[in-house]
């Protein structure tokens, strides 16, 4: 294992993060299959505890700049806690029948989850980029200050979370859509809305993944290394990059990998 690779490649992973919210656990988790040969259910586990202190960190940095919607960051967490720990839940059931093979399980389902939420993001990024007066119906924008728009918040929160407990992937870029699509969030406020959501679940997933013993603190210790610096590196530099050509690079990335991982 080369460790200075795998920080210096985790370094542009949190860069990636700080600025657009997106790309922690889809990129890390398949550099760390494909280039470093890591199981899948240990790069799964492993990323969501590494995962955990980058996102809080930036989080922290954007409530500091006051980039951040601390509504919408708490009605969402309040629906995707208790849904990743019911998605670790079923990681143990799948865990402990021998007939299952559960890295296979759990390849093709982060393929499938990162291929489903990257096109969406790039079918969004067409659309506004080359027919920003297309009259597309649009879905109804949750108001915080209604029981519906709580319970509606709570739920899709409740849904998310799950898949991220199952697989590591969404905790920003499904995210990324719904504050998108729901909340027509400011885009000041959108990227560190996201990382605070995704930093209070991914505490409460990452201690599930303990409990699945499936954690390897020699890969954990290298990613921190590199992500927290480049997390804070990023949303320094959030205020003012070209968010739209860097989130294409991403998503072109994002579907080169998953098309690997359904192909595996």
């Amino acid at each position: 294992m080369n460790y200075v690779l795998l920080s210096s490649l985790s370094f542009f992973v949190g860069i990636t993060v700080g600025l657009t919210g997106i790309g922690g656990a889809a990129l890390i988790t398949p550099m760390l299959i494909f280039v470093f040969q890591v199981p899948p259910s240990i790069a799964i586990s492993s990323d969501i505890v590494a995962a955990t202190l980058m996102k809080v960190i930036g989080s922290f940095k954007h409530w500091k700049q006051e980039t951040l919607d601390l509504e919408v960051v708490k009605w969402l967490a309040l629906g995707s806690v208790p849904g990743s720990l019911t998605g670790v839940g079923i990681l143990h059931l799948l865990k402990q029948s021998e007939a299952l093979n559960l890295d296979g399980i759990l390849i093709r389902s982060l393929g499938i989850m990162m291929l489903s939420v990257t096109l969406l993001a790039i079918a969004q990024f067409v659309l506004k980029t080359f027919a920003p007066n297309l009259n597309v119906p649009e879905p109804p924008k949750f108001d915080l200050t209604t029981n519906a728009g709580r319970a509606l918040t709570l739920s899709l929160g409740a849904v998310l979370g799950c898949l991220v407990g199952l697989t590591s992937v969404s905790a920003g870029s499904m995210f990324v859509l719904v504050m998108i699509a729901f909340f027509r969030l400011d885009p000041r406020k959108l990227v560190g809305t996201d990382i605070s959501q995704a930093a209070i679940l991914l505490v409460f997933t990452s201690l599930g993944h303990l409990s699945l013993g499936t954690v390897n603190w020699s890969l954990v210790l290298p990613i921190w290394l590199g992500t927290v610096p480049g997390v804070l590196v990023g949303a320094q530099l959030c205020k003012f990059a070209p968010q739209s050509a860097l989130r294409f690079i991403i998503y072109s990335i994002l579907v080169m990998a998953s098309w690997k991982f359904i192909s595996a």
